[in-house]
């Protein structure tokens, strides 16, 4: 599960690194150039980089359990696949586990892992930790102030992709955004996923 981890710390340092471009281009231009875009780019990519991580936690997680190494959990027995894999299904092994990983991208590609909810049943898959409870623990928050954070941070990462992060009340007016609000979004979303990789293995 290390890849996954890996992965998301790749992800995340091009995220800072647009935010490091962001701050240089500011400090040699003036207002006129409106880079604001690229703050709201940087959020979008945060969550971009939970959620795949999220995916790839999970899908190397069962993995880890088909071969042995890790323990199951009631959600992993629960774990629906399609019947075309079922003969592949009755022994795993570290020859033969080509079948699961089909099966997991199967299942989860139209699944997005952002909201907290969706993200603890996910954890529920391969961890029988109490996922916000542990990952607030890590980081010294309350769970639910963690779950209400990443709530509010997913909610305007659609409001970005979706909605052209336009005000509804005010038309062609798009929400404000600062560095500072970019920046405290892209700490917070590194920390949980840092707690979430801690707490799950």
């Amino acid at each position: 599960m290390n890849q996954a981890i890996t992965q998301f710390r790749e992800n995340i340092a091009r995220v800072k690194a647009l935010a490091a471009t962001i701050k240089a281009v500011d400090s040699i231009t003036t207002q006129a150039v409106d880079l604001s875009d690229f703050l709201r780019a940087e959020i979008v990519l945060a969550i971009s980089a939970l959620d795949h991580f999220i995916h790839e936690l999970v899908r190397l997680g069962m993995l880890e359990i088909c071969s042995g190494p890790r323990r199951p959990t009631d959600a992993y027995h629960s774990f629906l696949i399609p019947l075309q894999y079922a003969h592949s299904a009755q022994s795993c092994s570290l020859s033969d586990q080509m079948w699961l990983d089909q099966a997991i991208r199967e299942r989860h590609s139209w699944l997005s892992f952002q909201d907290p909810d969706k993200i603890a049943d996910a954890i529920r898959l391969i961890s029988s930790v109490h996922l916000w409870e542990e990952v607030g623990r890590e980081i010294g928050k309350p769970a639910k102030d963690i779950k209400s954070n990443l709530k509010v941070i997913v909610d305007r990462r659609n409001k970005i992709a979706h909605e052209a992060d336009i005000d509804p009340t005010n038309p062609g007016v798009r929400w404000p955004i600062t560095q500072q609000i970019a920046s405290q979004t892209v700490d917070f979303v590194e920390s949980i996923t840092e707690a979430i990789y801690k707490v799950t293995n």
